[in-house]
Parts: C-alpha cells; structure tokens; sequence
C-alpha cells in the first residue's frame, strides 16, 4: 500500500521499460511522485495504476534532445537513467542512446544542481571489448562519474522476472521448436539476477541509502552456464528439447542474416558478447560492491523461474497444479 505523498519528485528515464515499471512501483509505494521520461508517454500509460491517481505521470522526453531532458528533471530530488537498448534500430543508436543520452542526462543534473543520480549500466562493460554495446555502456558510465562524481552505477547480470527477454523468449522457442540453439556450445557464464532485487537496489540508491561514486555489480545467488539456463527453463516448463551447439562462427553469419529484422532474435554485436562471462568480478566481490554490500539478499531463479513461465507449459498454467509423472 502507498505511502501518503512526500511532496518529492524523482524523474525515471526509460520508466516504461522491465526495469523501470518494477522500479516505479517501489518508488510510488514509498511516496514519491514520479515523472516516468520516455520517448512515447501514450505508451507508458500501464505505470500510472502503479500508483495512486496523479502520482506516477508520463512525460515526453528523448535522452537525445538536451531540451526534453532538462524539463524533465526540472525540480526532481533525484534521477533515474534506465535507458539502454539491445540492439539498433532507426535514430537509436548505442553512441547516442547508450554514451551521449548519460551524459546529457548527468551534464543536466550537474546544471540544475540535482545531486542524486543514478545510472543503469550492465556487467560487461569494457571500453575495449569487441561489442558495441559493451563499449558504449562503459563509456556512459565514465560520462556520468565525470559530470557527476558521487553518482551511482548499476551493472546487473542478465536480469530476469515476468517480462524479462530471455527466459522468456526461449520459453516461446520452446513451444514451437523440437531444439534450442546453444550459441558457442552453452559455455557463456551467467549470474542471472531477479528484476525485483535489482529495482530495490536502484530506489534505496534514489533515496540517498547507497553510498555514490561506485560502480556495483548485481548478480544473483547462482553462477550457471548458457545450457545450465536453459535446462532450468525447460524443467520448470516441463518440455524436452534438444539443447543443439551452435559455434559462434555459425552463429555470427546467421547473427548477420537475423538482424536485417526490424525485432531481430540475434545480432553479431550479441554473439560478440556471449564470448565472454556475465558474472560479478572477484574486484567487486573483494570490495563489497555488490548486493552483499548493499545489504539485499537476491532471489534464486528455482523460486522465481516457476511463477511466471508456467504459461509455457504443455497445458499452461493449469499444469501448475497437477503432481508431476514419476
């Protein structure tokens, strides 16, 4: 149940998003109006029962124009940088989108003097890597510590939850197909983390309960590989499919082939990140800087994974309620 209002204002960039809508609740729960900024308001209407009447109000902003952004955090206590995309489409760009959007955002916090901010990134980010994605997450980051030295930066793992793109996604695949590819054989290690766990984080960071100017990596409590993911996913769904290798260099020209798509499964910039792990650093683990540090406890993916991708069972969710065969 909400709190009555606090009379403080926190804006969300990319608040219509799997992140932000979790984020949004928490924020509104605890009191906060809220100003979700996205691209489309009309398409982030679903937040506003989130709250109470009035509380949770859309509005249209771009991280590419520096006008739409300094409305948007006109009079706000802290800001949310939730932006991000997985891969390009159109004028979203990953130098634009994912470089040049943090650091408007966190040159305008500066201007206006607005001293919380805090920035989602993601576990990979290398200004050296082979992906694009990866380099221009990290330099997004180096753009907000600059403009805002005391900021703080989330990098979660793969984040998973109801409307998470992953599970999800091989879940559908599942239904449809006798195999699920392994791209470079299922040997990527992952940290999969819940979207719940991960929103907490980024609102106690809005209410100052964080201590700023550190990068935190968020991972959950088990280090699987690619195969191992999936093999969870398909013994919660109760189906069995072929889990079939597929080397990256195959993957790579069929990668080139599926992102001519307007909504493509695969791109090369993904095959390029799925060379390396997606796991907490053993710096971060030493320092503390993950959600140990920050005092969360994370969720397991067998005590989340069952309450929302029972709808892919053979019978759906019904399935859920019979015993299992022995």
């Amino acid at each position: 149940m909400a709190q009555a209002l606090n009379g403080k204002i926190i804006t969300v960039f990319g608040g219509s998003g799997f992140i932000g809508r979790h984020t949004i609740r928490i924020l509104a729960e605890r009191g906060y109006s809220i100003r979700a900024a996205v691209r489309r308001p009309d398409l982030a209407e679903h937040l506003q029962p989130l709250g109470a009447v009035g509380q949770i109000m859309p509005v249209a902003a771009s991280v590419r124009n520096k006008k739409s952004v300094e409305k948007a955090v006109e009079g706000a206590c802290a800001v949310i940088n939730l932006v991000g995309i997985l891969y390009e489409a159109g004028a979203q760009k990953f130098d634009t989108v994912q470089a040049k959007g943090p650091a408007t955002i966190a040159d305008v916090c500066k201007e206006q003097g607005i001293e919380t901010l805090v920035h989602l990134s993601a576990i990979g980010a290398d200004e050296n890597s082979k992906s694009v994605y990866a380099q221009t997450k990290a330099a997004g980051e180096k753009a907000v510590l600059d403009a805002m030295p005391n900021a703080v930066i989330f990098r979660p793992s793969i984040v998973f939850g109801p409307e998470d793109d992953f599970f999800n996604r091989f879940g559908s695949m599942a239904q449809l197909f006798p195999m699920l590819p392994l791209i470079g054989g299922g040997h990527t290690k992952f940290q999969p983390v819940y979207v719940e766990d991960v929103a907490l984080a980024i609102a106690n960071a809005a209410e100052r309960q964080v201590e700023g100017g550190k990068v935190y990596e968020l991972g959950g409590p088990e280090v699987a590989s690619f195969k191992q993911c999936l093999s969870l996913m398909l013994e919660t769904i109760r189906r069995k499919r072929a889990l079939v290798s597929l080397p990256f260099l195959i993957a790579r020209i069929q990668a080139k082939f599926l992102q001519m798509f307007p909504k493509p499964m695969l791109t090369v910039d993904q095959v390029n990140l799925l060379k390396r792990d997606n796991v907490v650093s053993k710096e971060a683990l030493s320092e503390k800087r993950t959600f140990e540090g920050l005092g969360i406890e994370p969720h397991s993916m067998e005590a989340i994974l069952p309450t929302y991708l029972d709808k892919f069972r053979p019978h759906g969710q019904y399935e859920a309620q019979k015993p299992l065969k022995s």
